[in-house]
Formats: C-alpha cells, sequence, structure tokens
C-alpha cells in the first residue's frame, strides 16, 4: 500500500491513503508531498463498515470524486485452521474480504451516481491459488481467494457503466507481512528460482497499466506476479 500510493502520486493522482496507524498515514502523506505530490490521510478499520463509509466521503470531500480505488488492506492468521480463535477469524474475513467488498460497493455507488468511469484494483495474493498446508495460512488463501472472484463478478456487474475492476495476485514481496512470515518460519527463497523475495517496485507498471486508459479493454482479470516463485 505505501508503495503503491507513491506510485499512483508520482504518475498525478491526487491519493487519499487509509490505514489503522495514522502516524504511518501521517509520515506517508509527509513523504508524498516533500516529492511534490497531493495525499490526504485518512484513519481507517477496515473491520469497521461505517469507517469505510465516512472514508470515501472524508476522501470525496478532500479531493473530489474517487475514481481509482487500490484495494489493499489485508492481515495474515498465521495460525492453523482449528486453532485459531473466533476473533482472529472475524479479524481475517473483515479485513482481507468484507472491508475490501464494502469499500468496492461504496466508491462503485458514487460513481455510477456521477456517471463517471472508474478502476478498482483489488490486491489478491498467489496464495488464492495455491497452499502447500502446514504454514498456518489456510484462511488467507481462503480470502485471497474470495478477491478473485469478487473481481470477476463485479467487473460483470459494473462493465456497463465503465468502471473496471482488476487485480493483482503478488508471489513473496518484500513487506511489513512478508517480514513477519520470513521471522516466523525463516528463509523461503531456497526453492525459489530466482532465489529473492522481490522488490515491490517491480509492481508499479501493472498498477498503473490497470489504472490507465491503455487498459479500458481490461475487467475482470487477476494479474499474477510470482516471480516464477511456484507451479504453475
Amino acid at each position: 500500500g505505501w508503495r503503491f500510493a507513491k506510485t499512483l502520486a508520482a504518475a498525478g493522482a491526487s491519493v487519499a491513503i487509509t490505514a489503522r496507524r495514522k502516524d504511518r498515514l501521517d509520515a506517508l502523506a509527509a513523504e508524498i508531498r516533500g516529492s511534490g505530490g497531493v495525499a490526504e490521510p485518512i484513519a481507517l478499520d477496515m473491520q469497521d463498515p461505517a469507517q469505510i463509509v465516512a472514508a470515501v466521503a472524508e476522501a470525496e470531500r478532500k479531493l473530489g470524486l474517487v475514481t481509482i480505488l487500490v484495494n489493499n488492506a489485508g492481515v495474515p492468521d498465521a495460525q492453523h485452521a482449528t486453532k485459531q480463535s473466533l476473533e482472529l477469524i472475524n479479524r481475517v474475513f473483515d479485513t482481507n474480504l468484507r472491508g475490501p467488498y464494502i469499500l468496492a460497493c461504496e466508491v462503485a455507488r458514487r460513481l455510477i451516481a456521477a456517471k463517471t468511469p472508474g478502476r478498482i484494483v483489488n490486491i489478491s495474493s498467489m496464495g488464492a491459488f495455491r497452499y502447500q498446508g502446514g504454514g498456518g495460512a489456510a484462511l488467507y488463501s481462503i480470502t485471497k481467494a474470495g478477491i478473485v472472484r469478487m473481481t470477476e463478478a463485479l467487473s460483470a456487474e459494473w462493465a456497463g457503466y465503465n468502471i473496471n475492476v482488476n487485480g493483482i495476485a503478488p508471489g513473496a514481496f518484500s513487506s511489513e507481512m512478508m517480514d513477519g512470515m520470513l521471522s516466523r518460519i525463516g528463509d523461503i527463497t531456497k526453492g525459489f528460482p530466482r532465489r529473492r523475495v522481490v522488490d515491490p517496485a517491480l509492481m508499479d507498471s501493472t498498477l498503473l497499466y490497470l489504472v490507465a486508459p491503455s487498459s479500458e479493454a481490461v475487467t475482470g482479470t487477476v494479474i499474477k506476479i510470482d516471480d516464477g516463485q511456484g507451479p504453475k
């Protein structure tokens, strides 16, 4: 999310950045503004539907109608399925799937009312397509697979309104979540052909393509970016 906000701002977009931790948002907003971009930090807990609706309204008040949404929220489960508490199950479902669905619908509702086209990019994971088991990520895999189907279904529902809904499914890219996983299970790159966790900068071009005029006919597609890390 941090990387994508900077990438879109550098391309000329005014960005509303959302997360639970306001201090991190303020730091990112300062970085974007320091580079000449426009950024508005908006605190948001994706587990709270009222906050989701309010955040879209606040973004619209401050920056105008939201025409690009990057649905990037995600948390890991990091426990075996039979050992998860109901609180953890709810948190993962709410953050990874229910919240993004509500957010996409709220953005689309306003675009449809304004008769304005838009782009929604949902961030899934290669875990949506493969899961070896044993790693304590079954629920994460399930919710990210839900994001893939959400992308396909909503693209069909909103195509007539010129709202394109696509997705990106990253493999093992460097991130705060990935750092946490590596600290639990150790080096995972030994089994990768390129022996690396990938730099998020290598997703920039895919994001920019999906929100650019050149991809106007592309909707309902999830682009896999896995650096050749796993079976096909």
